[in-house]
């Protein structure tokens, strides 16, 4: 099993039969990075995944995150918490990629996720793609690849070493389990906005 980094020993890896490698599977609130070839996992319904990775040192790791919001849509006009959980996630993602060798200037990013499966409230996802974009936008980082939007949750495997990533778009009938559980982790991430001890798929 390759070995973590520094601060990611307490991301869980297994071997995937399917890819022929080891994967670290990631929850919300938490990311990983690492120089090693192996994959990076996670199942994303309104949440997003940006993978990012030097193309040239091969370092490079994925983060998932949800922007707090709530069902009270007057408390939805404000993002300032937002802000502050959207940049602690892109933030430490790319700091730490840097400080394992990475460089600014070769930075690939993807988006992956932001999908319409809470169906009685505001489009949380589409929120959460708008920040993004956004936030790398103003950093100067071009987004190489996206899937995101829809209505459909998604399993993500990605893997720094190369940039590929695969995604599964999983059935609809999924949503209301995956739903249920993105409200209780929007509820605690509004009580703990850079938290993330929540295990949510």
């Amino acid at each position: 099993m390759p070995a973590s980094l520094p601060g990611f020993e307490h991301i869980r890896k297994s071997w995937n039969a399917t890819y022929s490698a080891y994967a670290a599977r990631i929850l919300p609130g938490e990311y990983y990075v690492t120089r090693s070839d192996e994959g990076i996992y996670t199942t994303l319904g309104s949440c997003i995944s940006a993978c990012v990775r030097d193309k040239a040192c091969r370092v490079g790791g994925m983060n998932h995150f949800m922007l707090p919001a709530t069902a009270d849509t007057d408390k939805l006009g404000g993002l300032s918490a937002a802000t502050r959980y959207g940049n602690f996630a892109m933030e430490h993602l790319i700091n730490d990629i840097l400080k394992n060798g990475g460089k600014r200037e070769n930075l690939e990013v993807k988006l992956f996720g932001g999908g319409r499966i809470l169906q009685n409230m505001t489009d949380v996802g589409m929120r959460n793609i708008s920040f993004a974009r956004e936030y790398l936008e103003t950093e100067g980082i071009e987004v190489a690849a996206e899937d995101v939007g829809d209505v459909f949750p998604r399993m993500v495997v990605y893997f720094p070493a190369t940039g590929r990533v695969r995604v599964k778009r999983l059935r609809s009938l999924h949503n209301n389990t995956i739903a249920d559980e993105e409200i209780r982790y929007l509820r605690n991430v509004e009580g703990k906005p850079v938290g993330g001890e929540v295990e949510l798929f």
